[in-house]
């Protein structure tokens, strides 16, 4: 990672910034009647599209890809319909760029306190805080198993390294993200995942524990109106009002959802690989869109019976089916760009930089 690299990734998000500006001050201010607002923010959409490819290295572009080609540009197309965590616009400016462009959906004030005391920072950090340590140091030796015995490892037990590795690298990123934004104003926020290991089904993982930020979003996005329209077309609630939380079938925009989703990640590894999309990443997700909406009919049928699945037989038999399809499509274009390789060589550059500068400072400390 370059020096050139570290410019780009300032001038990025110098942009992205002022963009926000720009949704806040006129975009907040434009009519969402007659699809104005929209009209108004396709600019923005644009350039949030076109960013991320300035930068190339995993460890800058990918979170940068994430956050300002998919999760912003999602958040900012449910403000143009006066909908999501940005409507109403909140009050103050930062906090309309910290929703739109970080891993935030809502933001809860704590009490006020002095801006810079103790306590007020510590009661901002959740109490698994203390976790966070060993989470970093299992991180460093997932990091250190996939680098030194891949070629040892079964297939399988590599793609459940690889899912561990990816896993406590998304939600330490993300708890880093929003940790200035939450020490110096009080925000109180949701958690981004919630223990996906301990998932008892594809519900549970998809819709409850993994990624919480991207589906608290695409549910009011996708999942709602398409349910809602699809109610609506079979007749259960023509005339009715139509609630925040619609009836009826969910097995559409269940689907629906997953279509959406492989689409940002087929463009969110476009961003970090530069290499044409295979379609792999797609096939992934609508996969488990399907299975999830196969899970949904059987738990339906199950529950009509009276019959319940337990815990101990549902919980390993979802990590089992996804680490199974997870190493037949996702990773093999991970590892086959080459997107796997750089995030180990980028690992081992910065804890070679972290070690060069802890010696520099012990020797001149001790002299």
């Amino acid at each position: 990672m370059d020096g050139d690299e570290i410019n780009n990734f300032i001038k990025v998000w110098i942009i992205a910034i002022a963009s926000q500006c720009y949704c806040y001050y006129i975009a907040a201010r434009t009519p969402t009647k007659y699809m104005v607002r929209f009209i108004s923010l396709l600019p923005i959409l644009y350039l949030l599209i076109i960013l991320p490819l300035n930068l190339h290295s995993i460890h800058l572009g990918a979170p940068s890809a994430f956050f300002l080609g998919c999760l912003a540009i999602f958040k900012l197309l449910l403000f143009a319909f006066d909908s999501g965590p940005l409507s109403p616009p909140p009050t103050r400016l930062f906090h309309f760029i910290s929703i739109a462009l970080l891993p935030i959906n809502n933001i809860k004030q704590l009490p006020k306190k002095p801006r810079y005391s103790y306590v007020s920072i510590t009661k901002v950090v959740p109490n698994k805080s203390v976790l966070w340590a060993p989470k970093a140091l299992l991180l460093g030796v997932v990091i250190r198993a996939r680098e030194d015995y891949r070629q040892d490892l079964h297939p399988y037990v590599f793609t459940a390294l690889s899912l561990c590795h990816l896993y406590l690298a998304l939600e330490i990123g993300f708890a880093l993200s929003v940790a200035l934004p939450q020490a110096l104003f009080g925000f109180e926020l949701e958690p981004h995942f919630n223990e996906p290991y301990l998932a008892t089904s594809l519900q549970d993982f998809w819709g409850r524990r993994w990624n919480l930020v991207i589906t608290n979003t695409l549910r009011p996005l996708v999942y709602h109106p398409i349910r809602r329209i699809s109610t609506d077309k079979g007749g259960a609630t023509c005339g009715a009002t139509v609630t925040a939380r619609p009836p009826g079938s969910p097995i559409l925009p269940v689907i629906a959802v997953f279509v959406i989703s492989g689409l940002m990640h087929e463009l969110f590894f476009y961003y970090v690989t530069r290499a044409r999309p295979t379609g792999e990443m797609m096939c992934f997700f609508v996969l488990q869109g399907v299975c999830l909406a196969i899970e949904l009919v059987v738990k339906k049928a199950a529950a009509d019976h009276k019959v319940r699945f337990h815990p101990l037989v549902s919980g390993p038999l979802t990590m089992v089916f996804f680490i199974v399809t997870t190493n037949w499509l996702f990773f093999p274009h991970v590892i086959r760009t080459g997107a796997d390789a750089k995030s180990l060589e980028e690992c081992a550059s910065m804890v070679d930089f972290v070690k060069a500068n802890i010696s520099l400072l012990y020797y001149w400390h001790k002299n």
